[in-house]
């Protein structure tokens, strides 16, 4: 959304940023704020026009002569004597002319030629005239200035291609045709749940759709009224502090369940669509609230604020009847003409309010919701806050349109309140979607969700309890529910770009890690997220993976975190937003891809190849961008690119590499380009041999890869590479030492007090890494965890292979990687095992148990347990009991906290990091059904 300059001068109110003022975007170098002005509700705020970059100086400036100066001889430019010069500043390249070498005064009769002003030469103390200058020679100097002049061009252009290069589109036809996510060609998948950072709503997969959404607060219940006001939850926060959130049952695409317990009471949200018509069709949301089982809670007041809003396209109306918003009716392009009503509930003390406003964001919608309320009398006794009305009128702003409308509803729970929406352009529906009407349509889909289920994935079969299931359930309907439709432009950075520019506009279709948390798209989790998706709704699956695969740029780069939207970003710390192309992140689409062509092996059809025709040009340019961008000095080795030898300014214990996906996992302890890394290889090797298949799927060459594939998977070239004989383990290799740790500064203490004084506190110094005992050198890094089993994880390991036997024994050794919860990070013994990596970032990939990694190992325990070999009964030992801790903790957990999270504890098994995380640590359902 975006104020017009017409709005803002008319003194339009516009609420903070509810989680603080929005993060500010590089390049504002200027150093300018923003205007605010008054007006009856709040701030204005006024966004100043950019101003244009002015130069130094004008290179074509003519320079003024002093009185007696010779206008024809003046500043003469003597092109034997003169080198063209380019220098670079931030106003791009400028040409300067480098000035002659000076001249000589030397003795008459040495000899020299000097050069006057006037082109004469000199000789000894007599001056004559040279020889005028043949045709040839001004056709040869001519010829010198255009080839200099040109080749500058050349270059300036040649710059301007690099920078635009970041943000120009592969030229390739894009996988999802035009208009396939449009109510006309895919219905069925139009609305939906698309907003997961929201406890409730939906929109449509619009390029600017219609938004709809729930929020709701808790009345205060005691007579005297507190001056706080009671908050508003909207987005999934976990700072809100709810005891369990989540979808219990969620197809994907037709209707949904949802549980979410508040502090005293609860509610179940479900939603059911209906077909019809040209336009998505219909859909009912039905709440119910009931308060919570403790004698010791009072039955709670809530308020239930329902609200539709536009962005930037389309508009709503309020319907009022008796003081009462009773609907919203409206129009946008893709929904044509619409109504959303709010049935009225018959009971007592039961109160409705209503909000007329503008918001200029989507993610200022909770603020400007808080700035519309007012403290009103309740019952004659009590204060409760209500919205006020109509905002737009009482503003005296008759051009501004409203595009946020919202129904507050505030009684007693328990209760059930439902909210319908009908398309116009539906006119065969028989009877509305309410009532009794709606509990059926329910019904018929939890039923048939619970059967595609359990075809799906068998656990009924397979002994597990009802509370088993449930916990399967919510798992892969957090996945699902938790898929998301974003609309915006990326902020990225090449090297030739001295600021951030913006990526194109483009649309998303992406599951999401962590509702909570992180509510937008990632590179390598959407690899792993597609392998539970791809099982359950084979249809939605190519269609992520065909809207990811869109996003490559000519370069064949895809930018490893999508931020999309204001409302994305209003989540992300602005040091994070700006992605840089020379960055990358696992290359794990081609998971679910191999995943995908496995299933479809003897069910191909003739529209699965063509997805494969349309995917393959852009899956080429993208492993082409990996093996150029991230190849290593030695051959087929590869280095993750983005490592900071400063490592902000030497406060990392061991420098980050956040493009391998393991942020914190060591890695060399002192980053150079000699580095070779273990887990890249692999990666590379699993996208090697998955374009060779799809080559021969479509009738591509493959030849290639199916080379790049058995190079890759050599053994004994990999052992050279990167098996470190004195510890007997797969390892990077790089500039590294164990003499490194963090260490307080030394500051001087402050001067006694004098007397009567306080004594002044003793200044506390930073952190920052030192170097004590053995200076780095190139060697094996030799830290075993996630990345030394990467051979193993992705199965490149020969069956018959000694080094097998080594990874099986130590995978089972508690003092490495083994516990009763599943296989830690980093082994225990490892020296950074738990280790701050600055003074106040805790550990995250060092001794955490991560599932995605559990989910991989647990695999290739299954495939090394299927072949014939001297390990193959080791494996299935293995498998079943690392299989059996996952599956309980696990639920354990689950039942124990309310949630699935995003690592676990090495020690206790207890969830931490951010929660809910239903993005792969939902993996644990393959993992019970035994869906590799």
């Amino acid at each position: 959304m975006s104020l017009t300059a017409d709005q803002t001068s008319m003194g339009l109110e516009i609420a903070p940023n509810e989680g603080g003022d929005p993060a500010e975007l590089p390049g504002n170098s200027d150093g300018s704020q923003s205007e605010t002005e008054d007006s009856e509700f709040g701030e204005i705020f006024v966004a100043d026009e950019p101003s244009e970059t002015e130069q130094d100086g004008d290179p074509h400036e003519v320079k003024q002569l002093s009185a007696g100066e010779d206008p024809e001889h003046a500043d003469k430019w003597e092109p034997d004597d003169t080198e063209c010069v380019l220098n670079e500043d931030e106003e791009g390249m400028v040409r300067h002319r480098k000035p002659p070498a000076a001249k000589s005064n030397g003795a008459a009769g040495d000899g020299s030629e000097k050069g006057s002003e006037d082109g004469y030469v000199q000789q000894g103390s007599r001056t004559a005239r040279s020889q005028q200058m043949s045709w040839g020679q001004i056709l040869r100097v001519c010829a010198t200035i255009f080839l200099v002049m040109s080749g500058g061009v050349g270059y300036v252009k040649y710059q301007e291609l690099l920078r635009s290069r970041v943000n120009t589109p592969l030229d390739a036809p894009k996988v999802v045709e035009e208009g396939a996510t449009g109510a006309t060609l895919s219905p069925d998948r139009f609305w939906g749940t698309y907003r997961p950072n929201v406890y409730f709503g939906m929109k449509t997969r619009s390029p600017r759709s219609l938004v709809t959404g729930m929020m709701w607060m808790v009345q205060y219940s005691r007579a005297v009224p507190r001056i706080a006001r009671p908050e508003v939850r909207h987005t999934c926060e976990q700072g809100d502090g709810l005891p369990r959130y989540g979808w219990l049952q969620h197809d994907g695409v037709n209707f949904g369940l949802q549980e979410i317990i508040d502090k005293n009471f609860s509610m179940v949200t479900e939603f059911v669509k209906r077909p019809g018509g040209d336009h998505g069709g219909d859909w009912t949301w039905r709440i119910t609230a009931s308060p919570r089982k403790s004698k010791s809670i009072s039955v709670p007041t809530v308020s239930f604020l329902f609200y539709a809003a536009t962005d930037g396209q389309g508009t709503i109306q309020p319907v009022i009847e008796n003081n009462r918003l009773v609907a919203i009716t409206g129009q946008t392009e893709e929904l044509g003409k619409f109504r959303m009503s709010f049935p009225k509930v018959t009971r007592k003390n039961i109160t409705y309010h209503h909000l007329v406003s503008y918001s200029p964001r989507l993610d200022l919608l909770k603020s400007s919701v808080e700035h519309g309320m007012r403290r009103l009398l309740f019952n004659k006794t009590r204060i409760l806050y209500g919205l006020a009305g109509d905002l737009i009128k009482r503003s005296n702003m008759p051009d501004l349109k409203a595009n946020v409308l919202v129904h507050q509803v505030t009684l007693e729970v328990p209760c059930v309140l439902e909210v319908v929406f009908e398309s116009e352009s539906f006119t065969s529906r028989n009877t509305r979607l309410v009532g009794m009407e709606l509990t059926r349509e329910l019904e018929k889909y939890k039923v048939a969700f619970d059967e595609k289920f359990e075809n799906t994935f068998g656990l009924n079969r397979r002994g597990y309890t009802e509370k088993n299931l449930r916990f399967a359930k919510a798992a892969v309907s957090n996945m699902v529910g938790g898929i998301g439709y974003f609309r915006g432009k990326s902020l990225v950075q090449s090297p030739y770009n001295e600021e951030p520019v913006e990526y194109w506009e483009a649309p998303l279709y992406t599951a999401v890690p962590s509702r909570s948390f992180f509510p937008r798209g990632f590179l390598w989790d959407e690899g792993f997220h597609q392998l539970l998706v791809s099982k359950w709704d084979t249809a939605i699956s190519k269609e992520i993976l065909s809207h990811w695969l869109d996003l490559v740029n000519t370069e064949g780069w895809i930018p490893r975190e999508q931020i999309l939207g204001s409302e994305a970003r209003s989540k992300v710390p602005a040091e994070f937003v700006v992605q840089k192309n020379q960055n990358a992140n696992p290359p794990t689409l081609f998971l679910p891809i191999q995943s995908l062509m496995k299933d479809l092996a003897g069910n191909r059809s003739e529209q699965d190849i063509l997805l494969l025709k349309r995917m393959f040009p852009r899956l080429k340019t993208w492993y082409n961008w990996f093996n150029t961008s991230q190849l290593g000095n030695e051959p087929s080795s590869y280095r993750w690119r983005g490592r900071d030898p400063g490592a902000n300014k030497n406060q990392q214990l061991n420098p980050l590499t956040l493009t391998s996906g393991l942020d914190d996992y060591p890695r060399a302890s002192h980053p150079s380009d000699n580095e070779r890394h273990v887990d890249l290889r692999c990666w590379m090797a699993l996208a090697s041999g998955v374009m060779a298949d799809i080559a021969k799927v479509i009738g591509e060459p493959g030849e290639e890869y199916e080379a790049t594939h058995k190079l890759l998977t050599d053994n004994a070239l990999l052992e050279k590479l990167h098996w470190s004989p004195e510890k007997q383990l797969f390892s990077d290799y790089g500039k590294h030492t164990k003499g490194v740790l963090l260490e307080r500064e030394k500051v001087p203490l402050p001067p006694p007090p004098k007397p009567g004084m306080r004594r002044q506190p003793v200044p506390k110094g930073k952190m920052y890494r030192v170097l004590k005992g053995e200076q780095p050198k190139d060697q094996f890094v030799n830290s075993f965890g996630y990345v030394s089993l990467f051979p193993f994880l992705l199965q490149i390991v020969d069956p018959k292979s000694p080094k097998l036997g080594k990874i099986l024994t130590d995978l089972k050794n508690p003092q490495l990687l083994w516990t009763k919860y599943g296989l830690r990070s980093l082994a225990k013994t490892d020296p950074l095992y738990m280790k701050y990596n600055t003074e106040h970032d805790p550990p995250y990939w060092r001794g955490q148990i991560w599932i995605n990694m559990n989910f991989l190992a647990v695999r290739a325990l299954h495939h090394y347990s299927s072949i014939k070999g001297p390990y193959q009964s080791q494996a299935a030992d293995t498998y079943k009991e690392l299989r059996s801790n996952l599956i309980h903790n696990l639920y354990v957990e689950y039942e124990r906290s309310g949630f699935i999270w995003e690592n676990y504890s090495d020690v206790n098994g207890h969830g931490k990091g951010c929660h809910p995380f239903t993005g792969w640590s939902s993996l644990i359902v393959l993992i019970m059904a035994e869906k590799y």
